[in-house]
């Protein structure tokens, strides 16, 4: 990188710095500080939403897939856009409509506090560690490939993610990742553009792409990668619909902006498939050797993305992208460790231990929460420097597959079968993680060959499908029947619970009413739209601004078209608050 991309990458962080500093006067209360107050308009919480569902394993786990086989990462992200269309068309009003601080919350509400203590110190440890392993990966990546300095990518990183949540609490984490989608959405538009143009156009794209990249076809002929396709869909339903991660619509105003948030989210999978996938394609092309490219790193089709970046993209370009990819990564964290300090105050600190804390002091604790759960994070990252490359991040699916859906299946059938009894959300959790074990010591891909009549060993592409989509649907399977099963002892729970159940369902399909809930002077509509939309404004002047820089036209052109987009955002965001405030009766 030049002196222009770290310039930009230092202004990046220094400008999430500042939006926690502007929405710390938006933080009055617990609610606030957590939720958002339940005051959050759809556009912010859309984008929050789909920040934390992205990661930067898009940038370099899914590119290196890309960058091998072509389309068929694509169905992840497919998978992405179905599961937040669903929320948008039922799930997501539903959250709002429970009412709740956390998550944890909805699950004591449907299967008791029993429960509610499980999930909250399930989800606590593995949500740190998620975070660390996260922030070290990350750190390895970018010392290998742009050697910034491992230690400081981690300590820097994870102070300022720090900082924004525990001075803006949710709030700063909402407008921080919505402005991030602002920006990262056009650089990445940027890149692929000029690099459809560097190779020659779409049609030269199509000609010189590996056959196999664009072969639809190969959902046949490809051992499993059919099953697989279906299974990927499966698992992105269940990963964004389920109560363990309601948060990200708790802060929404009403069951109408949670909607449109959900519908904003599958537009940006949708449209992001292209621009983020289009890109390690194209680098096939032109570098078929990326060890030559990255001899640092173990798995240099990783680096795909970058690779083409730095072929295509102006000088001080590279910065706005790189602070994309850490956007990717803050965007995770920040949302985990505020949601993750909610879960420790609301569901363990406030009912266990103090359930005569005012609000003040759950407030306090709150922020002192933060500040021990972020340093944890930093100094977990930090002890995980040992590793390298990023196997971590091709381990993603695999992981989430057999830790992850037996703790979200019984969340997501819980939304919508009605008669279990409390037990039955622990219960298969457990029966997942046994199946889990099952699965991947019997189910293996040399079991596969010889069940299927393959006559032959499974090629590592086939075998890793087979294992995901063995592992994705066994769990779902055994996970959903006994949950399903636990039906049959629904009679024998208490009245008390048959009560918690029946309320827990009304207020899960009884619509918020703001104006008479919360009272029409609680809205802060226009207050949100002036502040996200002069930041917009400001960042995307500094973009244009970097049209300064040496560059050719065509550059410099990218630089201006981006600002541009970033800043009619912003003007439309304030011209939205205007008429707002305009609207909104006086006394």
């Amino acid at each position: 990188m030049t002196p222009f991309d770290y310039a930009v990458l230092v202004f990046y962080f220094v400008f999430m710095v500042a939006i926690s500093w502007i929405f710390r006067r938006f933080v009055t209360n617990v609610s606030d500080y957590f939720r958002g107050g339940g005051k959050a308009l759809w556009w912010m919480v859309g984008g929050s939403a789909f920040m934390v569902q992205f990661s930067a394993w898009t940038f370099t786990g899914a590119a290196s897939k890309a960058y091998s086989d072509g389309w068929p990462i694509a169905v992840i992200y497919l998978g992405n856009a179905v599961g937040f269309a669903l929320s948008a068309i039922h799930f997501a009003p539903r959250y709002r409509q429970l009412r709740v601080v956390t998550g944890m919350e909805a699950i004591r509400q449907r299967f008791g506090r029993v429960s509610e203590q499980f999930f909250t110190w399930l989800q606590l440890p593995f949500g740190l560690l998620q975070a660390g392993i996260w922030l070290n990966s990350l750190a390895v990546f970018f010392a290998a490939v742009f050697h910034i300095d491992l230690t400081l990518t981690i300590v820097v990183t994870g102070l300022v993610v720090l900082v924004m949540a525990l001075i803006g609490g949710s709030w700063a984490v909402l407008a921080s990742d919505f402005i991030q989608v602002v920006i990262l959405m056009p650089v990445c538009l940027v890149v692929t553009v000029l690099a459809v143009i560097k190779i020659g156009g779409p049609a030269a794209f199509a000609a010189q792409a590996p056959a196999h990249h664009l072969d639809l076809g190969q959902v046949f002929s490809t051992d499993f990668l059919g099953l697989w396709c279906v299974a990927m869909i499966l698992k992105q339903i269940h990963t964004t619909n389920n109560l363990g991660d309601a948060n990200r619509y708790l802060c929404v105003k009403d069951g109408s902006h949670a909607r449109r948030a959900g519908f904003l989210g599958a537009g940006l999978f949708l449209g992001g498939i292209l621009i983020w996938f289009i890109p390690p394609m194209i680098a096939a092309i032109r570098f078929p050797d990326l060890g030559a490219m990255f001899p640092h790193l173990r798995n240099p089709e990783e680096a795909a993305f970058i690779a083409i970046a730095r072929d295509v993209m102006p000088v001080g370009m590279m910065g706005l992208l790189v602070s994309g990819i850490f956007a990717a990564t803050m965007s995770s964290m920040d949302s985990g460790l505020n949601k993750n300090t909610g879960f420790f105050i609301k569901n363990f600190y406030q009912p266990v231990l103090r359930p005569q804390a005012t609000d003040g002091q759950l407030l306090m604790v709150g922020k002192i929460t933060t500040v021990v759960f972020g340093l944890m994070i930093i100094f977990v990252a930090l002890g995980m420097s040992q590793l390298r490359g990023l196997t971590l991040f091709q381990l993603t699916q695999r992981l989430s597959i057999l830790i992850g859906i037996p703790i979200i299946v019984p969340l997501f059938l819980g939304l919508l079968i009605k008669r279990t009894p409390p037990w039955s959300a622990w219960s298969t959790v457990v029966v997942g993680f046994l199946s889990s074990l099952f699965i991947t010591n019997q189910l293996t891909p040399e079991w596969a060959a010889e069940f299927f009549g393959r006559g032959r060993a499974l090629d590592a592409t086939s075998a890793e499908y087979w294992r995901q989509s063995a592992e994705l649907f066994g769990n779902v399977a055994i996970c959903s029947l006994w949950f399903i099963g636990t039906k049959f002892f629904w009679s024998r729970a208490s009245a008390d619970t048959h009560a918690r159940v029946a309320e827990f369902f009304h207020r899960l399909n009884t619509p918020v009413d703001f104006n008479r809930e919360e009272g029409a002077a609680a809205a802060n509509d226009a207050r949100q739209s002036r502040v996200v939309g002069w930041l917009c404004v400001a960042y995307g002047a500094f973009i244009a601004l970097l049209a300064a820089i040496p560059n050719p036209l065509g550059g410099r052109l990218a630089f201006i078209g981006c600002g541009a987009i970033v800043l009619l955002i912003g003007w439309a965001l304030v011209a939205a608050s205007r008429k707002s405030a305009a609207s909104t009766p006086v006394g």
